[in-house]
């Protein structure tokens, strides 16, 4: 026995028999028995044993006397306070809508071996702090006042011993209840007014509108306020919260400070600002952010994001927003930007982007330094009863996967609340580990305000319905004691309804538009994006040698992999030559030119570092020792960080953390890849309701580029295709690019193309797999030092390069054939082996936005060509071609518009590498018969 934490109340009779065995002969236990007994008696004379025996709550629990083991009342005094630590959340009163529970069978006194007898006999306290010895009556009843009442809580999972004994000095003195003032209490009682007042507000002036209300759970709004005065005295300088529509308008007026007269306003129905673009989104899930002075007039940032309807999809988003904003404040101890997180019950239970966030949480390139997370508790999802979406007896059990305290709150107890969240920012602050907080409440209206629950949960809307709110039950309890008068609260009430008013009149009159507030902080000097897309993307000769040189700078006594090393050296002399760049070294080089320029440049994905296809060895590990060595971090004193980061396997909640990355620091180049393309399915809703439309609905920009390996290789339907078609589909608007590149040049000018322009679009790549090796699809050094980007690019053939001694002459041309990505080396070679030079080959680089003029260019060189083709290889329902083909018929001209590629299909390709071959062939031949 190595030690006695692990132990737990299950293991109490081990316990006794280990006691007895060593009162009878102390040889016949373990020496590490032997010494816990000795020390335990001894400590016993001193009338303190029980407190040495367990300081940490964690201890061993001390046996019941079911026999005559001479245990004493003091080790049954130690069992009771670790039961009652350990159980006592079962028992206490959380349920505004139940009474009070009853007891629990291993809390009674009989169960430690105490009789009716001996509830008035004083016994040691235990480790309970904040008091000695005591009647037994009395130590059952704080421990019942601290484990038992209104804030349940639960710890012992923890098992980290400072952890615990923390919690424990901070809630057992004051029997978890906070210490305050009649100010403080004052102040309870109005941030509960503004919190009912504004619903009923709304309730009675817009009575047929949704809002979503926060009624019945208004102890959210203290909570909220005291998180940010609490976070403020121990060092937060920013905090970013998350939540769905639930309560967010209250939040935002309450807490946020939104102005009154704007969110009326958005109830009147008014309008986009002037200067905004796209559709703009409803009221409830807007965001907003503001500087707040807290009470000890510090100041602490406050923003709120934007959310869509799918509530928990904002999680992994706000994760990323923070760490953007830790990393850009050099706050490497996460203690100045603080996430809160806000969750239904039923979402945050079933939705598995909850868990998967706090998988990252816990993993060194994705932590923030713990979240508070509030579940505002409903006891119901929609029309759904607890039993029905969830197994376990809380909504905050996933919690215990990362060992976070968890305290659940009744919601009809302002002030438990106020103490549930001092602890909750105290201890994250603290320990820098995530927090839960269960407020226990309920839902007063339906779903939405134009919903009747009771078709489903009659019985419980009718208890709701006779219910008095948090704000009456607390103004009484504050009447009844003498902290303010019944007038006085009245009075409160009235002038507040009174300012709501007031802003419903200016709302009207005016009809204020929504601010945008789009371009300040770190977004200053960006903006809207106008008609030129383009940026000098040219990097000179002498810094890409620069860079090629790191490749093969490793540190002495660093052992890299025989065949890394002699990729590195590859790489380094195709720079050398000035030829034969790849798709490694040209990203490689790009990412390096952006570094030294002062771009952070963040990389993240399954098996990132070394690349799904073994392309890219950004990291080399040292074979002796696996020490790593990352060779683009070390280009030059004082260059930009480069991080790369091999991910959990994760879509969702990684590609969600990146994109949030990305919106919070538009001066950092982040980068999510897919291990395959059609990986990204696991992330459709952050790439459908961020990625392609956070601009539009909420005017909130990203630069994030998505990596997706796509191409047909013959490898099966799931890793053949990155669902080109479903990008396409979302593209309007000029909300981001979708690209398929062709030669490694092209992508290094995209990759630098993000960060040097004054706007950001999200850049979507159908990255390669066989191109990665393919002799062809190469570039030399001068096309990076001189060339840029282009969306199109023509037949390499005219001018005689590339193909021998095939050229084809544009004034000759009958057929232009059109293709985007692999395609391109197929046909190539079709059209080599078949000496046609009728036809030419032209590449869409570009698919949205659309390169409308760029490509009526290219047709206009080709006066006497008579047919287009598209070509593509993935089938017609997919790929490109649905899209493309009402853009590509108005520039033709007369021409006529042919489609070769793969027939309509169910599935994106076939599984068999023979299929997919005679597929292949027979497309390409397709695409030059009869020219």
């Amino acid at each position: 026995m190595n030690g006695f934490e692990g132990l737990a109340l299950a293991n109490k009779d081990y316990v006794a028999d280990q006691y007895r065995r060593w009162k009878d002969d102390p040889r016949s236990v373990d020496e590490s028995w032997r010494l816990f007994f000795a020390g335990f008696d001894l400590a016993m004379d001193g009338r303190n044993g029980a407190g040495l025996l367990a300081e940490d709550g964690g201890a061993p629990p001390a046996p019941a006397v079911e026999s005559a083991a001479p245990a004493g009342p003091e080790l049954g005094a130690f069992d009771l306070v670790h039961s009652y630590r350990e159980l006592g959340h079962l028992v206490a009163y959380l349920n505004p809508l139940a009474p009070p529970p009853g007891g629990h069978p291993l809390l009674e006194p009989s169960e430690f071996g105490f009789g009716d007898g001996d509830l008035d006999c004083p016994v040691d306290s235990g480790s309970f702090q904040g008091v000695g010895s005591v009647p037994l009556r009395d130590l059952i009843a704080r421990l019942r006042a601290t484990y038992c009442g209104t804030i349940g809580v639960e710890y012992l999972h923890i098992p980290d011993r400072e952890q615990r004994l923390w919690l424990q000095s901070r809630m057992e003195p004051t029997l978890n209840k906070p210490v305050l003032t009649d100010e403080d209490r004052v102040r309870i009682l109005d941030q509960l007014v503004v919190a009912e007042g504004f619903e009923q507000f709304l309730q009675v002036r817009y009575p047929t509108a949704k809002r979503f209300s926060l009624e019945g759970s208004d102890s959210l709004i203290p909570i909220l306020h005291e998180l940010i005065d609490g976070g403020g005295d121990l060092g937060v300088e920013e905090m970013v919260f998350g939540m769905p529509h639930r309560g967010r308008l209250n939040v935002l007026v309450n807490v946020l400070r939104k102005p009154y007269e704007m969110v009326l306003s958005e109830f009147e129905g008014s309008l986009l600002a002037r200067e905004a673009t796209g559709d703009g989104d409803v009221k409830y899930h807007l965001g907003y952010s503001r500087d707040h002075t807290t009470r000890s007039r510090r100041k602490v940032h406050l923003s709120l994001s934007s959310n869509p309807s799918h509530l928990e999809a904002v999680n992994p988003v706000i994760e990323g927003m923070v760490r953007a904003k830790q990393s850009h404040l050099h706050d490497e101890s996460h203690s100045r930007v603080v996430s809160v997180q806000m969750h239904g019950d039923a979402a945050f239970t079933g939705q598995g982007v909850g868990a998967e966030t706090l998988w990252l949480s816990e993993l060194d390139e994705y932590r923030t330094g713990g979240t508070i997370h509030i579940i505002v508790n409903n006891q119901i999802g929609f029309t759904t009863c607890p039993p029905d979406y969830r197994f376990t007896p809380y909504p905050s059990d996933v919690a215990k996967i990362i060992q976070a305290p968890v305290f659940h709150v009744n919601g009809d107890d302002p002030e438990a609340a106020v103490q549930a969240a001092r602890l909750a920012i105290a201890f994250r602050q603290q320990f820098k580990k995530d927090v839960f907080i269960d407020l226990v409440c309920y839902r007063k209206h339906g779903h939405n305000e134009l919903d009747d629950p009771t078709f489903t949960q009659p019985t419980m809307y009718r208890e709701i319905a006779s219910h008095p709110s948090p704000l009456t039950q607390y103004r009484d309890k504050l009447v009844a004691a003498g902290t303010l008068t019944a007038e006085a609260a009245d009075r409160r009430a009235t002038e507040f309804r009174e300012l709501l008013v007031d802003a419903q009149s200016y709302a009207r009159d005016f009809m204020p538009r929504q601010q945008i507030f789009v371009f300040g902080g770190l977004w200053k000097g960006l903006g809207w994006a106008g008609d030129d897309w383009g940026a000098d993307t040219a990097v000179p000769e002498a810094v890409l040698r620069e860079i090629a040189g790191v490749f093969t700078r490793i540190p002495d006594g660093f052992h890299p992999h025989p065949r890394v090393l002699r990729i590195m050296e590859g790489r380094e002399a195709m720079v050398a030559d000035g030829a034969g760049i790849d798709w490694g070294c040209g990203e490689a080089l790009a990412i390096g030119s952006l570094v030294l320029e002062g771009t952070e440049v963040r990389m993240s994905g399954q098996d990132t570092r070394r690349g799904t296809f073994s392309h890219r060895h950004a990291v080399l590990h040292d074979i002796e020792n696996d020490a790593c060595w990352v060779p683009l971090a070390h280009i030059r004193a004082g260059q930009a960080p480069f991080v790369i980061i091999d991910s959990m396997l994760s879509e969702n909640a990684c590609l969600g953390f990146e994109f949030g990355f990305s919106m919070a620091d538009p001066t950092k180049l982040a980068i999510w890849e897919a291990q395959f393309g059609d990986f990204a399915n696991g992330a459709q809703v952050v790439i459908d309701q961020f990625i392609a439309a956070s601009e539009s609905k909420w005017q909130r920009m990203s630069g994030l580029v998505l990596l997706l390996p796509h191409g047909y290789e013959g490898q099966g339907p799931e890793h053949s295709s990155a669902r080109l078609e479903r990008y396409l589909q979302l593209c309007a608007e000029n909300n981001m690019q979708v690209c398929n590149f062709t030669t490694p040049a092209q992508y290094f000018h995209a990759l630098r193309r993000q960060m040097h322009r004054n706007f950001r679009k999200p850049l979507v790549v159908m990255s390669p797999k066989s191109l990665l090796r393919h002799k062809l699809a190469v570039s030399t050094l001068g096309e990076l030092s001189e060339g840029r980007f282009e969306p199109v690019l023509d037949d390499v053939a005219r001018v005689g390069a590339a193909e021998g001694e095939i050229t084809v002459d544009p004034a000759n041309v009958r057929r232009i054939v059109l293709c985007s990505g692999k395609i391109y080396y197929a046909l190539l070679a079709g059209r080599h082996e078949r000496t046609v030079t009728t036809a030419a080959l032209v590449r869409v680089e570009q698919l949205y936005p659309f390169p409308r003029q760029e490509l009526e260019a290219v047709l206009a060189g080709y006066p006497k060509a008579e047919q287009v083709y598209w070509v593509q290889e993935e089938p017609a329902n997919m790929g490109a071609w649905r899209f493309i083909e009402p853009l590509l018929r108005p520039l033709l001209g007369g021409r006529t518009l042919t489609y070769v590629g793969r027939d309509a299909a169910a599935s994106p390709a076939s599984g068999s590498y023979k299929v997919h071959q005679a597929e292949e062939i027979e497309l390409v031949t397709r695409a030059f018969a009869r020219v």
